[in-house]
């Protein structure tokens, strides 16, 4: 039987570790459509693109067709999985979609998708809704509900289309989010305990906003373009990100909270075989890297093919970097960070993780 999660630690507060709870299967799916940063001469000078390129290391995304929402990759993601695993629709007891981008406001897209998978009415079906951390916080969730007697599986859908909510017209965002989904079988097993630091400082709300919806009512204005103090565009409904905000915030808290990890978990960093970020943007993380003094070998990315893909991005560097050398037995840390602001780190062992080929859709 799974462990009961536990809360931890007066001094290291929001720690949490399961036992006997792990990943067993792992799918992508991305658009079909490629977009290339090169041929953004319409939005930022000639002379300045390779340069840009370089420093966030986005060199393509993956941007979904008009009508393809996050639950449609998600769904496909999920199909997938369920194909190669042999896993039956009524053998699942709970399904997560962590989304920023949900099909609507109401209803919940996690009951639409259960529907859609067929999977028995009585699945516990629930939306999760956070930042670019937000994958981490969700399999957080998965594992809890996984530790539960009467549960035998979780999956976890994990599907962002930011492309419907950055302006073209803006030179920050634009050239570094693209679309994509992720499937997540969580069960029980013969699996390692699992730590996970999860934590929160609202006070920087400001740094990653979309500000109109409810507190700020829609109006007309909201969708009017405006130009803000960097230049960029964007209308009240799109998202707004204040770059060296999210940059100072990460390098303040994610090296140190990687560190932490390593402290409670009792693993230290030189015997992790992957350290999975979240991909925000290759700058950062290569710092990161240098600042914890970790090997660069051990560190995947998939960013320079498809870009910042907010929550999905942690899932689906494994699904494209890991498949055919994820072993068994293998220390795998993810750190995911961003709006809210939001940062959490899980440390796994890796036990019987089948990851299927990415997709496209």
């Amino acid at each position: 039987m799974g462990g009961v999660p536990l809360s931890i630690d007066a001094e290291i507060m929001a720690t949490i570790r399961y036992k006997d709870v792990g990943i067993r299967a792992l799918s992508a799916c991305v658009p079909r459509d490629v977009v290339y940063n090169k041929d953004l001469g319409y939005l930022i000078p000639e002379e300045a693109i390779q340069k840009t390129i370089d420093s966030i290391g986005v060199r393509e995304r993956r941007i979904a067709a008009e009508g393809v929402c996050a639950s449609d990759l998600a769904y496909r993601a999920a199909m997938q999985l369920m194909a190669d695993n042999q896993i039956e629709p009524d053998s699942i007891d709970v399904l997560l979609f962590m989304s920023q981008t949900a099909d609507y406001r109401i209803p919940a897209t996690a009951p639409l998708l259960q529907d859609r998978l067929g999977l028995p009415t009585d699945t516990l079906a629930m939306d999760v809704s956070l930042g670019c951390s937000g994958y981490v916080f969700a399999l957080s969730a998965a594992y809890a509900y996984a530790s539960l007697p009467d549960v035998r599986r979780v999956l976890l859908l994990d599907g962002e289309t930011f492309s419907k909510i950055v302006n073209r017209k803006d030179t920050v965002d634009w050239p570094l989010y693209g679309d994509a989904a992720t499937a997540t079988l969580v069960e029980k097993g013969d699996f390692g305990e699992s730590v996970f630091i999860l934590r929160s400082d609202g006070s920087g709300r400001d740094a990653v906003i979309i500000r109109d919806g409810m507190r700020n009512p829609v109006t007309a204005a909201s969708l009017v373009e405006r130009k803000n103090e960097n230049g960029d565009i964007h209308n009240g409904l799109e998202v707004y990100m204040d770059g060296m905000d999210v940059f100072n915030f990460a390098m303040k808290r994610v090296p140190k909270t990687i560190r932490e990890l390593s402290e409670v978990s009792g693993t230290p960093l030189d015997a992790v075989d992957w350290l999975v970020f979240h991909q925000a943007n290759r700058f950062m993380t290569d710092f990161f890297v240098k600042k914890l003094r970790f090997d660069p070998e051990k560190v995947p990315y998939c960013i320079d093919r498809y870009g910042n893909t907010s929550s999905t991005s942690i899932p689906l560097t494994m699904a494209s970097e890991l498949y055919g050398r994820l072993k068994d037995g293998d220390r795998l840390v993810m750190a995911g960070f961003g709006a809210g602001l939001s940062w959490g780190v899980a440390g796994l062992q890796m036990q019987g993780c089948r990851i299927s080929p990415v997709i496209e859709y």
